[in-house]
Formats: structure tokens, sequence, C-alpha cells
């Protein structure tokens, strides 16, 4: 798993929807730094937290 284009994938979405990290954060209930670590490819969201930004994606943003 690629690290580095899980994070510059969940980046290019969030910026489509065109809101901020802290945004972001803030609807999946984590940390704005926890955003910007997935974004980087330094961390990976769990399994968990990857469903629910999907569900989000396609319900809400």
């Amino acid at each position: 798993m690629d690290q580095e284009k899980i994070g510059a994938f969940l980046k290019e979405l969030r910026k489509e929807k065109g809101i901020t990290q802290e945004q972001f954060a803030e609807v999946l209930n984590v940390s704005g730094r926890t955003v910007s670590r997935w974004e980087t490819g330094s961390n990976i969201p769990d399994l968990e937290v990857l469903h629910c930004i999907a569900r989000l994606w396609y319900l809400y943003l």
C-alpha cells in the first residue's frame, strides 16, 4: 500500500470540495494534525475511517 498515493488522493478530494484540513478533521472527529499526516503520507487512516470518508463524500460533501 502506497501511503503517499493515498494521502495525495485524500488531499485532492478535500480540495475538490473546497474545505480545509481543519474542517475535514472536524467532520471526521480527528485532529487537523492527523489529516495533515494522512495527506503527507506519514500515516494513513484506518479502515473504519476510510469507510467513513467514503460514505461522507458520497452522501454529504
